[in-house]
C-alpha cells in the first residue's frame, strides 16, 4: 500500500524529508520493521517535497532522537493528572469574563501587601531572636552600647544596622502591614455599599471580615515583637484591658503574659505573628477565592448586562495581564517608600521599660479606633457589684466596639431578614439607588472615625492649641450624634441624585441651547441619554419590603419589629425610572419634543 504525503515548501520540508528518512515504522503492532522514502521531486527550497511512502499497514513514527532532558520533562507533565488539570484550569479561565471597574482592583493590591509581608517576614525570620532575655547591647549604634535590653530589641537593631538590607526589609513589612488594612477596608466598603454582599455572596462577606480580623491580629502581635518603648506602652494598655475584664481578667492576663508583666509575651506572641495567624488569614483567603470562582464576579448594569451573563474581558490572559501589572506597581511603589521614607525607627525610642512611657505615643492607624474607645470614656466609671469592682471604663468600649462589629459581619443577614430578599443578586447597586443602606454605610464611617480620630485627641490638642477636655467632649459629641445627623443628610442626599437621574432619563442632557417654539414658548434643547446611560440610570432592582412575594403579594404577617426597621431604613426611595417615564409623558410633551425635532 503506497501513502502519498504533501509537505510545505522551503527548508522546512527538507528537514522533514530527512525525519522521515530517518524515521521507522510498525506496521501492523510490529515493531523494527522499515520503510522506505523516495522522494519524486529536487529538493529546492521552493519546490514541494512529495514523498511516497510505502508501506504495509498503520504507521507510527518514532524520532531516533529523543529531545533533551527539558524536553523530555515538558511532555511528561503535560501528559500528568496535574498537567491537565492545569490545562482544563486555563481553558476554563479563558472562557470566564471578568468586569471592567476600579473597585475590582483593590483585591490586587491587598495580594501584592500580602506577598511583600510573607516575603521579608520569612527574611526577618533568620535574624530575629524572640527572647525577653536581657543582654547588653554592643553594636553598631553608639547611643545604646552598654545599654541593657531585650534580645528581641537587640536583634531587631542587628537587623536594622548590620545585616545588609535588613532595614528595608523591616520597613517594606512595616509599610506592608499598614496598607493591608486599608485596602481590605475599602473592599468592604465597596461590597458594603454596591450590595455585593447580597446572596449568593453573604458567605463571600463574612470570610472578607474575617481576613481583615486576623490582618488586624497579624498586625498587632507584629507591632509588639521589636520589645521598644512604644509597643511597650501599647501592651502595658493591653495588659490594662484584660485585667478590666471582670471574673477572667486575671487568668486571661496571666495566661497571655505567662506572670506578671511584661512577663513571656515576645515568646508567646512569636508563634502567633508568625505562624498561626498568617496560616488562618491564608485559608479565610483561599476560601474567599474559593467562593469568588464558584459564584463569579458580580456587575454594574449595562448594556447586555443581566443577572444570567457576564460582560467584560476574558479573565485570562487579559484580565491576569492587567492584575499582574497593578501588583508589579504597588510592589514596586511600597518598596520605593520603604528605601526613601523612614517608618518605626526603634533606635530613636530606646528599650521596653515596664516603668517607662513614651510621650505622645499612638498606636499603628488600624487599631486607633480601639484606643479612641477607651479615651471617650468620662472618668470614675466603676460600680461595685457582686464583691468586686467593675471598670466601665474599659467594659463599656469593649461592649461597644463588639457590637459595631458584630453588626458588621451580620449585616447581609440582617438586611435579608428586615427586607425579605432571599433571591439571589448578580447585578450591583449603585449607592443611591438605596439610600437607606448608603446612609447606614456612612454613619458607620462615622462612629468609626470619630473613634479613629479620639486616639489622637492628645495629638489634636497639642498642634491645634486647643484644650484636652474640650478635645474629648467634641469627639463625644460626634460619637453620639454623628451618625445620625449622617444617617439623615446621606439617605436625603441619596434620593436627591435619584429625582436627578429621573430627571436625566425623562429629558436628557442639558445643552445651553435656547429655542423659541412656533407659538412663542422659549424652551431648552436636551441631548437625549446613550444607550449604555440608559440602562446604567434605568437599572432598578426591584426591593422587596418585609413579607412581600418575589413576583408580588403578600407572604405572610409582618412582625412589627421588621415592618418598624423597614420603614426606617428602606421604604423611602423613588420609583422605577422606566414607570415614572411611562406615567409622566404626556401628549403635550411629546408634540413639544416633535416641535424641538423639527
Amino acid at each position: 500500500m503506497a501513502s502519498t504525503l504533501i509537505l510545505g515548501n522551503g527548508d522546512m520540508a527538507g528537514a522533514i524529508g530527512g525525519f522521515l528518512s530517518r524515521a521507522s515504522v510498525s506496521p501492523a503492532g510490529k515493531r523494527g520493521s522499515t520503510i522506505t522514502a523516495k522522494c519524486t521531486s529536487t529538493p529546492h527550497p521552493n519546490l514541494a517535497m512529495v514523498y511516497l511512502i510505502e508501506n504495509r499497514g498503520p504507521m507510527n513514527f518514532s524520532s531516533e532522537h529523543h529531545g533533551s532532558l527539558t524536553d523530555r520533562l515538558s511532555a511528561t507533565m503535560r501528559e500528568s493528572a496535574a498537567g491537565r488539570r492545569l490545562r482544563e484550569a486555563l481553558t476554563d479561565l479563558r472562557g470566564r469574563s471578568a468586569p471592567l471597574h476600579w473597585s475590582n482592583l483593590f483585591g490586587v493590591v491587598s495580594m501584592a501587601c500580602l506577598v511583600i509581608l510573607f516575603v521579608t517576614g520569612v527574611f526577618l525570620m533568620f535574624g530575629y531572636d524572640a527572647s525577653s532575655a536581657p543582654v547588653t547591647y554592643a553594636g553598631s549604634y553608639p547611643p545604646l552600647v552598654g545599654i541593657e535590653m531585650s534580645a528581641a530589641y537587640a536583634s531587631t537593631l542587628y537587623l536594622s544596622f548590620e545585616v545588609p538590607g535588613g532595614l528595608l526589609m523591616r520597613q517594606a513589612h512595616h509599610w506592608a502591614g499598614l496598607l493591608l488594612p486599608a485596602a481590605i477596608i475599602l473592599q468592604i466598603l465597596v461590597n458594603f455599599f454596591t450590595g455585593a454582599f447580597r446572596r449568593p455572596r453573604r458567605g463571600s462577606w463574612v470570610l472578607l471580615f474575617l481576613v481583615f480580623a486576623m490582618a488586624l491580629a497579624s498586625g498587632w502581635s507584629g507591632y509588639a515583637l521589636p520589645d521598644d518603648l512604644l509597643s511597650g506602652t501599647g501592651l502595658r494598655i493591653a495588659e490594662g484591658i484584660a485585667l478590666g475584664i471582670p471574673f477572667v481578667g486575671t487568668a486571661l492576663s496571666n495566661l497571655v503574659f505567662s506572670g506578671a508583666f511584661p512577663g513571656r509575651i515576645i515568646e508567646n506572641l512569636y508563634p502567633l505573628h508568625v505562624f498561626v495567624f498568617p496560616a488562618v488569614l491564608v485559608l479565610f483567603l483561599i476560601l474567599r477565592i474559593r467562593s469568588g470562582y464558584r459564584h463569579g464576579a458580580p456587575q454594574f448594569a449595562g448594556p447586555g448586562r443581566s443577572e444570567q451573563n457576564i460582560v467584560g474581558i476574558p479573565f485570562f490572559p487579559q484580565m491576569a495581564m492587567r492584575v499582574g501589572g497593578l501588583f508589579l506597581v504597588v510592589s514596586g511603589l511600597i518598596m520605593a517608600i520603604s528605601a526613601t521614607v523612614t517608618i518605626a525607627p526603634i533606635w530613636l525610642y530606646g528599650p521596653s521599660s515596664p516603668g517607662d512611657a513614651s510621650a505622645g505615643s499612638q498606636p499603628d492607624w488600624y487599631t486607633g479606633f480601639l484606643d479612641g474607645a477607651l479615651r471617650l470614656v468620662p472618668p470614675g466609671w466603676e460600680v461595685e457589684w457582686l464583691g468586686r469592682t467593675w471598670t466601665l471604663a474599659v467594659l463599656v468600649p469593649l461592649t461597644v466596639v463588639a457590637l459595631f462589629l458584630l453588626l458588621v459581619v451580620s449585616y447581609p443577614f440582617l438586611e435579608e431578614w428586615i427586607t425579605g430578599d432571599n433571591r439571589n443578586h448578580h447585578l450591583l447597586d449603585r449607592p443611591r439607588n438605596a439610600p437607606g443602606r448608603t446612609a447606614i454605610g456612612v454613619a458607620a464611617i462615622v462612629f468609626y472615625g470619630a473613634l479613629w480620630g479620639a486616639a489622637s485627641a492628645d495629638l489634636l490638642a497639642t498642634v491645634f492649641a486647643i484644650g484636652l477636655e474640650q478635645t474629648i467632649q467634641f469627639f463625644q459629641v460626634t460619637v453620639l450624634l454623628g451618625p445620625m445627623i449622617a444617617f439623615v443628610l446621606t439617605r436625603r442626599i441619596a434620593i436627591g441624585l435619584q429625582r436627578k437621574d429621573r430627571h436625566l432619563m425623562l429629558h436628557g442632557f442639558e445643552t445651553g441651547r435656547i429655542v423659541r417654539l412656533p407659538g412663542g414658548e422659549y424652551v431648552e434643547v436636551h441631548s437625549p441619554l446613550t444607550p449604555e446611560e440608559r440602562s446604567r440610570l434605568n437599572y432598578e432592582n426591584a426591593r422587596l419590603g418585609p413579607g412581600m412575594k418575589p413576583g408580588g403579594g403578600r407572604a405572610a404577617p409582618t412582625p412589627l419589629l421588621r415592618a418598624a426597621l423597614w420603614r426606617l431604613l428602606f421604604e423611602e426611595r423613588l420609583e422605577p425610572q422606566e414607570k415614572i417615564k411611562t406615567a409622566e409623558k404626556s401628549p403635550s410633551t411629546a408634540d413639544r419634543q416633535h416641535d424641538l425635532d423639527q
